[in-house]
């Protein structure tokens, strides 16, 4: 089995060649279709966050990430094996030879969040691709097969970013839908910001204002059906975008999540508004505490989905025939200029390894 595991923080992908791992218990072994690149990956790759206003860096190694490890957590992989214990119930509609779309975020399975049916919020994670061995990759392990979501006809390598880009945009956009009938502004037009425009669009929202600082992704949102664009460094963008609105501001989803995005963000929104902040991008927030009560705004968080949320992604991309973001397929092999193309801002849409 050929894989590329980060051996040392902010150092290149190294190439390792193992024996390919037999399935045990109720493991499902795969073999690698699809892996996305996400911004996330770069977090992992660079070893932390920066949390701003002088504190010291979230490190992902204080947080219980060892190295060396494969990333990879937007994975489609078709069924080679299932683990001695897997029962003909536990594998649904899967069966040999099926391709699916793996749930990455995984938790211990035991406790009440993750009996609840909110793994994705476990404090004992076990994600695939960061606390476990991922999709970079020719093969890989799925702890069970309740975590494989049959493809059904789906490509592979559009499918794959729905793992993490996608249930995290369909997860925030449940978050503001009784604003539906409003534009909903976003920040970030890359491939989280292009597929929420299109997931937004299957929900039965009105449309979206997009604001990013660069032209072309401003361009590729409005060729994917943004209401309008904004460019957030022009020192009337709050302006413009209570112009493209056409009235109060309601939601904003932050696909970014650093100083002058957030800050922006929470300006345009009108009494009552809703701020969602997705991306991880780093910093510390600018925001007069006292506006927090006089505007009654509310700012959450939005942390990837569940494992029900993703079912019903892919089963809305289905009956809406939802159009794939942008994605460009490179080979395995060439894991690391992926990174290193995405760490520069040169991708638009989404960078997937075939192997």
């Amino acid at each position: 089995m050929k894989s590329f595991k980060v051996a040392d923080f902010k150092a290149p992908l190294q190439e390792v060649d193992e024996a390919t791992p037999q399935p045990s218990g109720t493991q499902v072994l795969i073999k690698v279709k699809a892996a996305g690149v996400c911004h996330s990956d770069l977090h992992i790759w660079e070893g932390g966050y920066d949390l701003g206003h002088g504190r010291k860096p979230l490190s992902l190694k204080d947080r219980g990430i060892n190295l060396p490890l494969t990333m990879g957590h937007e994975t489609v992989g078709e069924v080679l094996a299932f683990g001695p214990d897997v029962k003909p119930t536990d594998q649904g509609d899967l069966k040999l030879g099926d391709v699916g779309l793996v749930y990455p975020w995984i938790g211990c399975g035991k406790c009440a969040t993750c009996l609840g049916g909110e793994e994705n919020m476990c404090l004992t994670p076990r994600s695939l691709g960061v606390y476990c061995d991922g999709g970079y990759a020719d093969h890989m392990l799925v702890p069970h097969p309740r975590y494989l979501l049959n493809l059904r006809g789906l490509d592979p390598a559009t499918t794959a970013p729905y793992a993490c880009s996608g249930v995290t945009t369909y997860s925030a956009l449940k978050k503001v839908e009784q604003h539906f009938d409003t534009p909903i502004v976003m920040f970030g037009a890359g491939g989280l910001g292009l597929m929420a425009l299109s997931l937004l669009k299957a929900m039965g929202g009105k449309g979206a204002i997009m604001v990013d600082i660069d032209a072309k992704k401003r361009e590729a949102a409005e060729k994917s059906g943004a209401l309008a664009t904004v460019d957030p460094k022009a020192p009337d963008a709050l302006e413009q975008l209570a112009k493209k609105a056409g009235g109060p501001i309601r939601a904003v989803i932050d696909l970014v999540g650093n100083a002058a995005t957030t800050q922006l963000g929470f300006d345009c929104l009108t009494k009552g508004g809703k701020l969602v902040i997705v991306g991880l991008f780093g910093g510390g927030a600018t925001w007069a505490l006292p506006l927090i009560p006089i505007k009654a705004v509310t700012i959450q968080g939005s942390y990837v989905g569940n494992l029900r949320e993703t079912q019903e992604l892919l089963d809305l991309v289905r009956a809406k025939k939802v159009p794939p973001i942008p994605v460009t397929t490179v080979p395995l092999a060439r894991a690391n200029d992926a990174l290193l193309q995405l760490q520069q801002g040169a991708v638009v849409g989404r960078t997937v390894l075939t192997p």
